[in-house]
């Protein structure tokens, strides 16, 4: 199993990023896809989800309106589009994958597969 992301940098407030995850190894159409976040001496947030076919996607208020999540079935990857990013969002980013899941979940415990992270810094 393998889920490895990338897209991460330096932006300035204001500006946008695009993450990306390249999955493989596991049953990529049978998941609920995820993004986290963590901070330095914070705990692992959730950021947002999406269901195996796109219809349904779930937000932290906190980036809400702000990013978008995404995912391509037929390349397994799972994109998150992040604009008007703020110096709050300032973390490394982990990709996630939850196996058979019904519902997006927000607990990180409910996902199965990670990611390595990739770090976003946002200066003011």
């Amino acid at each position: 199993v393998q889920l490895q992301a990338c897209g991460g940098g330096l932006v300035q407030a204001g500006g946008s990023l695009r993450l990306s995850c390249a999955s493989s190894g596991y049953p990529f159409r049978n998941s609920i896809m995820g993004w986290f976040r963590q901070a330095p001496r914070q705990e692992r947030e959730f950021v947002a989800a999406i269901t195996w076919n796109s219809g349904s996607t779930r937000y932290a208020d906190s980036v809400k309106d702000r990013f978008i999540i995404s995912r391509d079935n037929a390349k397994a990857m799972v994109y998150l589009q992040m604009n008007s990013l703020k110096p709050e969002d300032t973390a490394v980013y982990f990709c996630a994958a939850g196996v058979d899941r019904r519902w997006l979940e927000r607990d990180p415990d409910e996902y199965d597969y990670w990611g390595q992270g990739t770090l976003v810094t946002v200066s003011s």
